[in-house]
């Protein structure tokens, strides 16, 4: 919650193979998960990645 997680970051996290990801896999995966949790939960942090903000 509150770091910045870059989008190398979690494709390495997601898919620790080595193989080449699509290039919207990621943004999908964030679709899905925002659908799921809420819009408001995961920020986009233009130029450095996603965040996870806390619950008010």
């Amino acid at each position: 919650i509150g770091r910045i997680m870059s989008r190398n970051t979690l494709e390495e996290a997601l898919y620790s193979w080595g193989e080449e990801v699509e290039s919207n896999v990621i943004e999908v995966h964030i679709h899905h998960l925002r659908k799921k949790l809420g819009s408001s939960l995961i920020r986009t942090v233009r130029g450095a990645g996603y965040t996870i903000d806390r619950l008010t």
